[in-house]
Parts: C-alpha cells; sequence; structure tokens
C-alpha cells in the first residue's frame, strides 16, 4: 500500500538552498550546516538558479563548490534533491546564442532579463541544457546524498519565436492533416477567417487572432505539449546515469498556463509551490482554499504522495501585502499539506539573501544569520515535531469523492465569449461543492477529464462546458454503474476544439444521461435577485423550503428527470433548478443556477449521509478540519486541524491513540491553530 517518494525513510524537511550566492562568504556556508541540522533540516534542494556558477564560460564547468557543499550537509544528515539549471540561463548563452531568448506575444524579443526567458524549441537551448544535464547526472546521479532530481523550475510562459510558430504549424499538421480540417473544427467561416496556407496561421499574438478559439485552444495545448517535450529530453540524461533516482518539477497549483496532467507520467513525484494569503481574511476560509489546491496537485498521481516542494516560513515578499505569518500558523499550514498527502515541508528559502527581487523574501534564517529568531524557533519545533510523523511516509490519500476542474476546460471558458465575462465562475463554482466535503472530512480528490473515475463513488462535475477525452462516456459508464454524479448549468455545451453540439444541449449523450434539455441560460446582474422552492420528496428531505440564487440560471426542461426544486419567480418562475435522474444502477443530480452556500451544506450532508463517505462519524466545530491518511492495510491516521485562534474540542466517537505519544484520547481538546494526529 506505501509508497516512498525517495529512499528517506522519513517526511522531508527542508527548502531551497542558494550556496552558489554566498561562495565568497565560506563562514556562512559552515554555518549554514550547523543551523540546518540544529532545526531539524534533512533535505535541500541546491542548484535551482546557478547555471552562471556551474558554467561560467561555455564548455568549462566548476562543480567543486556544489561537492563541498553536497558532502557538507551529508555529514550533517542532510540530503540533497539537486536541481538542472533551466530555468535561468547564464548572460554567455543569451550575448552569443540570441536565439535562446524568448519572444513574447507582442513580438518582442526579450533581452537577457528575469528568469524563464528561454525558448523551450531552440536546439541551442536545448542542446545546452542536454550538455549539463549530463555534466550533473555524470558526476551526481550515484552519490547517495542525491535523493531526487528536481527538473527546472516552475516551467510557465510561452515563446512566440519564428522556431516556435514553426514547431506550432507542425503541431497542427499532425493533429489535422489537412487544412480543410483544421478550417472546420476552427469554424474559420466565421468572419471569413479561412486559412489558406499553413504559413497564414500565427499564435494568438497580442495584436493577432484571438477570436479564433480553436485556436486559442490549440496554442495553449501546444505549449503544454512543448513544455512536456522539453522536460522529457532535460530527464533523459539524469535517467541514463541513473533510473532509480527520482524526478519532479515544482507546479503552481491552479496556474492555467499549463495542463498538469499531462506531466503525470514524466514526474515519478509530484511536487508544488504553496503561497496562501494567510490572516488576509478568514484563515478557516484560506484553509479550505488551499486544501483544494493540495488535493489538485495529489489527484495528478491519485492514491501517492506528493511534495510540497516550496512554502513560505513567513511573508511572502511578492504578494500586496507581505503579511508575517502569526506565531502557530507556520506549524498548522505546513502539517496541512502533510494531512493532504504530502511527504515533505520544504521552504522557500533557507536563508534570505543580500540582493535581488526575494531578498525579504521570508526564510529560515534571516539576515541577522542566526537561529535566534521566532522564526527559526517554529521551524525547529516543525522540525522536532515531524521526526514522530514518520508512520506518515508513503502513506495514501485515498478518496471515494472527486471533483471534475478541467484544465482545457477552464480554457475554452476563459475564451468564450458570454456569462460573466471578466471570470465565468468555474473555480469558485469547484469551490462551492468542494467546501462542504472537506468541512465534513471527505477526502477528495480533484481531477481531469482523461482521470479515470471508476475508483468513485461520488462525481461532482461543475460548468463541464466542453467535453473531451471521452468524458460523457465515463461518465455514463460510471452513472450505470451505481456512482452518482452532481453537475451543473453550462455542461455539454462544445467539444474539444470549442465547436457546439447540434441538437440541442447538453450534447455528446449528456441529455439522456440526465434527463433533462437545456433551452438557454441567463446570466443575472449583481442585483437581480432569485430563488429555488424545494419540491417535497424523498430526494429533498433535510432541505430548506428556499434558497436564493445568483449570477446564473440556466432554462431547461424535464426530460425524464424529477424535478426537486423550482424557480420562484420571473418568466423562469415554475421551471427546474434541481433535478434528479436515476439511471442504471446510479443517479444524476443537476444544478441549473448558483445556489446560497447554505444549500451546498444541506445538500451534501445529505448526499455524504446516504453514500457512506466520511471516514469517521465526528461532529466538527467550525474550522476544524479533518484528513485521513492510510499508514497500513487496516490503520487510517485522521488528522485534526484548528484554524481558529481559540481552542476547539471535538467529541471523539471512539476511544483513539495519538500517533505522536501513544497516549489514549477519547475527547480531543485542540489549542488554537493545532493538529493532532489519531489512530
Amino acid at each position: 500500500m506505501k509508497e516512498t517518494v525517495t529512499k528517506v525513510a522519513s517526511l522531508l524537511h527542508g527548502g531551497d538552498y542558494n550556496p552558489d550566492q554566498w561562495l565568497r562568504y565560506p563562514e556562512i556556508l559552515e554555518k549554514d550546516a550547523e543551523l540546518m541540522k540544529k532545526a531539524g533540516c534533512n533535505a535541500m534542494s541546491i542548484g535551482i538558479f546557478a547555471w552562471a556558477a556551474l558554467e561560467p564560460e561555455e564548455g568549462r564547468y566548476e562543480f567543486g563548490w556544489l561537492d563541498e557543499v553536497i558532502d557538507r550537509l551529508r555529514r550533517n544528515g542532510v540530503y540533497t534533491v539537486l536541481a538542472t539549471p533551466s530555468g535561468a540561463r547564464p548572460g554567455w548563452m543569451a550575448e552569443k546564442y540570441p536565439e535562446v531568448l524568448r519572444v513574447n506575444a507582442d513580438g518582442r524579443r526579450i533581452p537577457f532579463s528575469t528568469r524563464h526567458n528561454h525558448c523551450l524549441t531552440s536546439p541551442v537551448y536545448r542542446e545546452k541544457v542536454r550538455q549539463i544535464n549530463t555534466a550533473l547526472a555524470e558526476r551526481y546521479a550515484r552519490n547517495p546524498a542525491v535523493i531526487l532530481w528536481h527538473v527546472s523550475n516552475e516551467y510557465s510562459g510561452a515563446c512566440y519565436c519564428p522556431l516556435c510558430r514553426a514547431a506550432f504549424r507542425e503541431w497542427l499538421k499532425k493533429k489535422y492533416g489537412t487544412l480543410d480540417e483544421l478550417n472546420h473544427a476552427w469554424w474559420t467561416a466565421f468572419w471569413s477567417k479561412t486559412y489558406s496556407s499553413w504559413d497564414l496561421i500565427d499564435p494568438p499574438f497580442d495584436n493577432g487572432e484571438t477570436s479564433v478559439h480553436g485556436l486559442v485552444l490549440d496554442w495553449m495545448r501546444f505549449v503544454t505539449d512543448q513544455t512536456a517535450d522539453f522536460m522529457k529530453a532535460e530527464i533523459a540524461p539524469l535517467k541514463k546515469a541513473n533510473p532509480d533516482v527520482p524526478v519532479t518539477t515544482n507546479m503552481m497549483g491552479f496556474y492555467e498556463g499549463l495542463n498538469y496532467f499531462k506531466f503525470k507520467d514524466l514526474c515519478d513525484v509530484i511536487s508544488w509551490d504553496n503561497y496562501p494569503s494567510w490572516h488576509e481574511g478568514d484563515d478557516r476560509e484560506t484553509a479550505i482554499s488551499t486544501a483544494m489546491t493540495h488535493d489538485l496537485m495529489r489527484s495528478i498521481k491519485p492514491g501517492k504522495p506528493f511534495l510540497m516542494m516550496e512554502s513560505c516560513t513567513s511573508a511572502v515578499n511578492w504578494k500586496p501585502y507581505a503579511k508575517l505569518k502569526r506565531p502557530g500558523m507556520h506549524e498548522l499550514a505546513s502539517l496541512q499539506a502533510v494531512a493532504r498527502g504530502s511527504d515533505s515541508v520544504q521552504y522557500f528559502q533557507w536563508r534570505k539573501g543580500r540582493g535581488g527581487f526575494e531578498k525579504f523574501h521570508g526564510a529560515v534564517v534571516g539576515h541577522l544569520g542566526t537561529g535566534d529568531t521566532r522564526v527559526f524557533r517554529e521551524v525547529e519545533a516543525l522540525g522536532e515535531r515531524m521526526k514522530g510523523l514518520d508512520r506518515l511516509v508513503g502513506s495514501p490519500f485515498l478518496s471515494r469523492a472527486a471533483i471534475l476542474c478541467d484544465t482545457e476546460n477552464r480554457w475554452a471558458l476563459k475564451a468564450m465569449r458570454g456569462l460573466i465575462q471578466e471570470d465565468k465562475g468555474l473555480l469558485a463554482e469547484v469551490r462551492r461543492h468542494y467546501a462542504p466535503l472537506f468541512r465534513m472530512g471527505v477526502n477528495t480528490d480533484i481531477v481531469d477529464e482523461e482521470s479515470d473515475l471508476s475508483g468513485y463513488d461520488l462525481v461532482v462535475a461543475p460548468m463541464l462546458y466542453m467535453l473531451r477525452a471521452g468524458i460523457a462516456g465515463k461518465l455514463r459508464s460510471f452513472v450505470e454503474k451505481g456512482g452518482t454524479l452532481v453537475i451543473t448549468y453550462w455542461s455539454g455545451i462544445v467539444n474539444e476544439t470549442d465547436l457546439t453540439f447540434l441538437g440541442g444541449f447538453p450534447g455528446d449523450g449528456l441529455a439522456e444521461l440526465l434527463g433533462i434539455s437545456m433551452e438557454e441560460i441567463d446570466t443575472l446582474y449583481p442585483a437581480d435577485r432569485n430563488a429555488a422552492e424545494v419540491l417535497p420528496s424523498g430526494e429533498t428531505e433535510g432541505l430548506a423550503p428556499r434558497y436564493e440564487i445568483r449570477d446564473y440560471t440556466e432554462i431547461s426542461h424535464p426530460a425524464g428527470a424529477e424535478v426537486l426544486a423550482a424557480y420562484e419567480s420571473d418568466f423562469i418562475r415554475g421551471l427546474p433548478a434541481l433535478t434528479v435522474n436515476r439511471f442504471g444502477k446510479g443517479k444524476v443530480y443537476y444544478a441549473a443556477a448558483v445556489f446560497e452556500d447554505v444549500f451546498y451544506r444541506d445538500f451534501y450532508r445529505k448526499l455524504v449521509s446516504e453514500l457512506g463517505l466520511r471516514p469517521l462519524e465526528v461532529d466538527l466545530p467550525e474550522g476544524v478540519y479533518l484528513s485521513a491518511r492510510r499508514i497500513s492495510d487496516n490503520t487510517d491516521c485522521y488528522i485534526f486541524q484548528n484554524y481558529n485562534t481559540e481552542a476547539a474540542s471535538v467529541v471523539l466517537p471512539r476511544p483513539m491513540k495519538s500517533l505522536e505519544s501513544g497516549e489514549s484520547v477519547e475527547t480531543l481538546t485542540l489549542p488554537g491553530y493545532g493538529t493532532a494526529f489519531l489512530l
């Protein structure tokens, strides 16, 4: 059942370490190793932006300093997560090979500046990356201190140079074969956009074509595929030198520039960078959004641990407000990652730099340079506590519920003109369905349309506007075999190239599955008001008689489905706002509007009870959240976290035992910002 991320049998604790910035200060490098040991750190990510120090001149490698750093850390019980440095190329390369520099969407080539300024198509850049990765792999891939490859850094952005434009056209030729097929798929007859030559096709430049949504979607797909192909090339020399060292790359949660699910077979383990805005509002709400993002990242490889590769010990300097974490929040937020399936707590950064963009970004060691700070003491206390959690290493986070949040569907919704223009509201809708499940302690995955749905009892599909990857058939099969599906307004509207389905909505067979036909959708002004009146039924027990509605009201008609709630007013009065359709051995609920939050609480309380989805039947106080990790075939570890500043008590359904102390617990009292691990 357990599958460890690396050969280390402990949770990883450490962060991004940049010794290349401190080579003129050997006394600081010596002090760092001592402080890491004191803080209970056992793994450091090294070399992420060190290309200039590793290869100061073309073909001349300087690995001596890196040898010393890795050896020094090893002597102090700290493993190395070794990075490839492709996230920021050195100046000599930009000067000699300007083609490696990225061209922006405005058509201008970026000068030597910033990070991530490189063309992933450039043969020169790919060759230079291959060379340095080969040199690193040959030197370190079998070093016992190196436990993981950290490939590049936060892949992101697109290049619009002639090389990328040509590669995009070749990608399109392979996909469509002929211009006739492409023109039909993109519906280019509209506004006489028909392409008569492949050479006419360009990416969606800032001053170019953005109204052909098939073009916009395929460009985003190409960028993802090109990035994945680049990563595959980066990995090749690493795996050739030693296939047993796993690889990862640090992702960025709900970042929409790449479809991260396309990287699941390239990464041995998924990792991501976590930077919530604690104390900006209600921390209890921030915790829900953060957990949802952990769940998205974990679900790329469902059932397997992930790594929190970056987080911040205190103030995030690039946020609109660089707010300090209040005492206790560091441990609470760090352990939330562990609770949601992470096998690590890693930071950006270990030591604050003297200069540059992130010199005031939070770090374990500040400019004072000692362990005599509040932040260091909190990290040290967490490091000591993590030593008692080794039984969690490799333990899966198993879910019987899943929410579909497909990146390509997000792209399509963003491109389309209609509904609420600025933000169609997909992520907000996903959160409306996620929050009540999370509050009840229901383990939930966040999956995409290519994911396998067969292992779930409940699948939720909010705003499934674009149907791709055979998702309609998968949903049908899921329900036929006994699954429960919840699906919402504005679903089943277009195919994967953004062409609307003919013959009515929802298309591709979803109308039969849902038992409804959709006619049109109304977008409400912020001041508009409507409500849903709940009809008496066995399906509506536990629901309130009435719920407010906002944002959208879809006009649909029952075609076999039972109406559970109807619109209260306006010209749609009496039409269905909520239906259920029994199909095969399962059933489908259809929400035709955006309901007030209390509806989702009541609705999912009923569903969760009927399906028996709660891992532990326990009443949780407001702001106390529950997660579960399977530490053996018959044993779950239940993690309780209190996001209130005041203490909270939980009456347990049975006597439980502390994972850390072994003591028996019948009534759990959690201090403010407290966490407990119980068996």
